[in-house]
């Protein structure tokens, strides 16, 4: 029998060196054992021929033989992150090498911009994703993003579909997610990636999984940044002199004849230029200093705790955002009616081993909105300022001895009081948004391998409620207006406009809404392997309903359905070849018996061709190359309004004033008939998608990573209106049908590189490439004589519109060219002058060409670098867009458009870039920016045409980070982990041709605007 001898060691974590205390050093195949001490060390007596086996939570075990060793000190590394080897697929996670679909993977570092809406980092992010920003409100500025562009015109929309944890969720929740919270995030873009989720994968699907517990003491994380903004681009205003001054420009040149009828005397023009002028006598408002600050603040706090042992992990996190807008305060009222948008979110990810072979895992998120801002919203104060009169009436009137003892704000405003007082709107009260998710969900995994090796049975069940609700509180201004003014002594006389103002706040109830979702998923997967071969099988059953206690009629009131059952098979030889087959089989309510289910397949292959023998000579230069093919077939059923519930069932209207019949001797009585809202049609079905795509996958020197991938669609049975119908048939409402077609194509390109030059200095490198491209195939319109006019072969985001030539040289020329009189407008010198396309003789819509580039951008792409030295790293990307064209808002200001920035009509202000560049008797530019003025609005210069057309291309500085990592040697003595200190901005610098406004922004030139942000922010870990 073998001696025993002493054994004496320590135990610490590989790369760090720190020791681990509570350890286990246990004998093999025994109950031996002892723990290691606070500084790492043991002592054990052994046989020589004993293994000790060295265990710590969260890290690999390590078996070592003791032979005539008595110290043996052993370094334990981390378990590697799992999703560093695999990729979450739909259902599921599958080795990285054997994945055979389109899926693009992003880092969560990459997704934390200083911003409360995790979309205002896709663009250029992300291959794949086409992604732009139109507006900077906070809780509005969401991104608008499309996977591989928009490939559908029907009304349903493309926006893709949307799995956080496997939940269908929105949008909405999609921005509330803290990138702190992500453990991964994946695009499936192609036919075999999406085939899974077949009605609803033709747009593409967003899959986001949370972070778990692990095994491993208790880590606390931490971080906190605080924001700065400002707007990235103002745009310009003239002076209230100015403003005059071309109103009166406007006035002569349409109509000489008005000279003694002016609406601003030289007196007026000269006394509000004046810096000391009365300001009651001569208003000259600037709204929007009056109504904006320069600067706003954000702040952003999170905290999550993770951990756990062999029985159960844990993740448990929250976060607090809070964004102000740059809207201004009135001292006087006791409220506030700026923006300030407060959003508080709750997670709890817990599971727990109930035996060797059983796990349940309990998911709790709660997301809660509470938002103070304006009565309507902050584009709307913007809309405001931009049609607002500077020198009609003052913002406010003091108080004068006429009106001593009133407790209410004397507003400005003119005549009856119908003019836009922007100041009056922005402070007259506030609206507050209430906004509740709850989302819970319980997992159960059960390992099936006493049945047979490699089964595994999964099922979800999940709830989610919403409801949200507005209430505003507001007072109704009294107007006043200058009554009677003595320029010789000086006095003046106010003059109340109205009588039913209130000096006292109104309470208003909004709509209020609650909807309730019930999800279930069941799987059972298999894998296997034999030999060379890996063989893999899954079968998934979903059923979800949806119930809207504010649906609004009774259709849509009724519970909303679906039931889907899919699978996969997929196949791998020796590391080499794969093979993936895929189906979904779904179930809409919203079709008839004949078109409820429908079957969506797709395939696709890999290659692993550096795995082959003869490429071994490039194995060192070659470090990987895969082939990828896939084609398949996936559908959707979002189809038409929302209104539209089922398709096969008419919906009526049964009590129509428009049917109305009259009664009596004196057609006194009236009794309302019955009409219809909408015909059944048991033909409607899906609309179906095929896609193909060709992907290639390159590692160079184990650094360089770079993937690409070609893909082309064909959309068809896409449900738009009919347009042969003729009225004679004599139909009430129009008729639809699947008789649309589409077709896309695109390319991704994605990049990576990673280069650890010594142990104090690494760099890194990253670029993304989206192009896509889609048309109109079969689109039902009349046939026109001018082939140009048919959408056919034209991008789905096309602009038709008439090509402007330049400004007519005089009255005589606009005389002699091609009427333009079907504009309704009077023309001539200094008007636009449009090609007469088909030469007829007449400018009308049979002139309308297609022009400029579509108004969704074709290219996004991004780049950036990053660099470390010791604890200093620095980071900078830039993002930018190309292939898209966005038409100036020529036209009249309106509730229906309130873009509109014609000057002087409905008393909207004068751009200064009009103001320094429009057409006039003294300058006869045939190029310049702005027409001829007018007081009124000339339909003539109006329409979409390449006068306002512009290129909303654009390369921007989106971000940049500088930081420091306190070493480790300080933060130990602190009884931290790690601690790091940065400086950040988005939006820094941008190159455009365009000057005006930001080009992101496109025709919303007038809306809220993108803001610049600088941020500061720490994060710490504690464990």
């Amino acid at each position: 029998m073998a001696q025993e001898i002493t054994v004496k060691g320590k135990v610490s974590e590989k790369g760090t060196g720190e020791p681990l205390p509570g350890a286990s050093v246990v004998v093999q195949k025994s109950t031996k054992g002892v723990m290691t001490d606070v500084d790492g060390g043991y002592e054990i007596k052994v046989k020589p021929t004993d293994k000790l086996v060295f265990s710590y939570v969260g890290m690999e075990d390590k078996v070592v033989t003791v032979g005539n060793q008595t110290v043996i000190n052993v370094e334990l590394a981390p378990k590697g992150n799992e999703l560093d080897e695999v990729t979450v697929v739909a259902y599921g996670k599958q080795k990285k090498e054997s994945i055979t679909a389109s899926i693009t993977t992003v880092n969560a570092k990459d997704l934390r911009v200083p911003s409360s809406s995790l979309t205002q980092s896709f663009a250029g992010n992300i291959a794949g994703m086409i992604a732009y920003t139109r507006s900077g409100e906070p809780g509005q500025d969401n991104t608008d993003f499309f996977v591989r562009g928009v490939t559908t015109f029907g009304e349903g929309g493309s926006n893709p579909l949307i799995l956080i944890d496997n939940i269908e969720l929105t949008t909405t929740d999609l921005n509330r997610l803290r990138p702190d919270d992500i453990e991964s995030f994946s695009i499936l873009k192609d036919a075999s990636a999406a085939a899974l989720y077949g009605a609803r994968g033709a747009n593409g699907v967003i899959l986001v999984t949370t972070k778990r517990g692990e095994e491993g003491p208790a880590k606390i994380f931490g971080r906190i940044e605080h924001s700065i903004s400002s707007p990235t681009k103002k745009v310009e205003i003239a002076d209230p002199v100015t403003y005059m001054q071309c109103y009166n420009e406007a006035l002569l040149s349409r109509n000489p004849s008005n000279i003694d009828d002016l609406i601003y005397s030289q007196d007026k023009i000269e006394n509000t230029g004046k810096p000391g002028a009365n300001r009651i006598i001569y208003p000259a408002n600037d709204w929007y200093n009056m109504l904006f600050k320069n600067t706003a603040q954000s702040t952003r706090a999170d905290v999550s705790i993770r951990g756990g042992g062999k029985v159960a992990t844990y993740y448990i996190s929250g976060a607090f955002t809070q964004d102000s807008g740059i809207l201004k305060v009135d001292h006087r009222n006791s409220f506030n009616n700026n923006i300030d948008s407060k959003v508080y979110t709750m997670r709890a990810n817990v599971d727990v081993n109930v035996t060797k072979t059983t796990k349940v895992g309990l998911r709790l998120t709660g997301n809660f909105d509470d938002y103070t801002g304006p009565m309507s919203s902050g584009n709307e104060m913007f809309v405001n300022v931009m049609h607002a009169d500077p020198v009609l009436f003052p913002a406010y009137y003091p108080m004068d001895n006429d009106h001593i003892g009133i407790k209410h704000i004397m507003f400005g405003n003119y005549e009856t009081g119908g003019y836009i007082n922007p100041y009056a709107e922005m402070v007259r009260g506030y609206k507050d948004y209430q906004r509740s998710q709850m989302i819970a969900a319980v997992q159960l995994d059960q390992d099936l391998s006493f049945i047979t090796k490699g089964l595994k049975f999964t099922t979800l069940f999940n709830l989610t409620r919403l409801s949200d609700f507005t209430t505003k509180r507001y007072f109704k201004p009294y107007w006043y207006q200058l009554g009677s003014y003595d320029s010789y002594t000086g006095e003046y006389h106010i003059n109340r406009i109205n009588e039913d103002g209130t000096d006292y706040l109104t309470y208003e109830e909004g709509k209020k809404n609650v909807t309730n979702t019930m999800y279930w998923e069941s799987r059972l997967y298999w894998n296997q392997h034999f030999d060379v071969h890996s063989l893999g099988a899954l079968l998934v059953f979903t059923t979800r309903e949806q119930r809207n206690a504010n649906a609004g009629s009774l259709q849509l009131s009724l519970p909303s359905r679906n039931v889907s059952l899919a699978g996969r098979l997929t196949y791998g030889y020796d590391d080499r070849y794969f093979a993936e087959f895929n189906f979904g089989y779904n179930g809409s309510e919203r079709f008839s018996k004949e078109h409820r289910w429908g079957f969506f397949p797709s395939m696709s292959f890999g290659w692993m061709m550096s795995n082959e023998k003869f490429f071994k000579p490039l194995e060192k230069i070659i470090t990987k190359l895969k082939l990828r093919y896939s084609y398949g077939l996936v559908g959707n059923d979002n189809i038409g309004k929302a209104t539209n519930r089922f398709f096969y069932l008419s919906e009526m209207n049964m009590n129509s004033g428009s049917a109305a019949s009259h009664f009596g001797n004196n057609l006194q009585t009236t009794y309302n008939g019955i009409t219809f809202k909408r015909y059944a049609n048991a033909a409607i079905t899906w609309e179906r998608s095929k896609k193909q795509n060709f992907g290639v996958e390159l590692q160079l020197y184990k650094d360089l990573d770079i993937i690409a991938e070609y893909y082309n669609e064909k959309r068809t049975d896409i449900y738009m209106s009919r347009a042969d119908i003729p009225s004679t048939m004599g139909l009430q409402t129009a008729i639809s049908a699947n008789i649309g077609e589409a077709s896309a194509h695109g390319v991704d390109i994605q990049l990576e590189y990673k280069k650890n030059w010594n142990k104090d200095l690494w760099t890194s490198a990253r670029g993304n490439f989206t192009f896509a491209r889609s048309k109109y195939e079969v689109y039902e319109e009349p046939t026109y004589a001018e082939s140009y006019r048919q959408h056919k072969g034209y991008s789905i985001k096309q602009k038709w519109g008439y090509i402007a030539e330049r400004l007519f040289v005089d009255d005589e020329e606009a005389a002699n060219s091609p009427s333009q009189a079907g504009f309704g407008s009077q023309y001539g010198g200094g008007d636009i002058k449009y090609t007469d396309v088909n030469k007829d003789g007449i400018i009308n819509e049979a002139d309308m060409v297609p022009i400029g580039n579509p108004t969704s951008p074709e290219f996004i792409y991004g780049f950036g670098v990053s660099v470390g030295y010791k604890g200093f790293d620095c980071s900078v990307f830039f993002q930018g867009l190309a292939n898209e064209s966005f038409w100036i808002n020529a036209s009249g200001y309106s509730k229906n458009n309130t873009g509109g920035m014609a000057p002087f009509y409905q008393h909207t202000q004068l751009l200064k870039s009009i103001a320094d560049d429009h057409w006039s008797e003294d300058n006869r530019n045939l190029y310049a920016f702005w027409p001829r003025l007018s007081t009124y609005l000339n339909n003539n210069n109006t329409p979409t045409s390449t006068w306002w057309m512009r290129d909303g291309s654009f390369l921007r500085l989106k971000q940049m980070e500088l930081g420091y990592t306190i070493p480790r040697n300080l933060t130990k003595k602190w009884h931290m982990d790690s601690l790091r200190f940065y400086v950040s901005g988005t939006n820094l610098l941008n190159w455009s041709s365009f000057k005006m406004w930001d080009p992101e922004q496109g025709a919303s030139a007038l809306n809220y605007p993108l803001q610049r942000t600088i941020n500061i922010g720490l994060n710490v870990t504690f464990q």
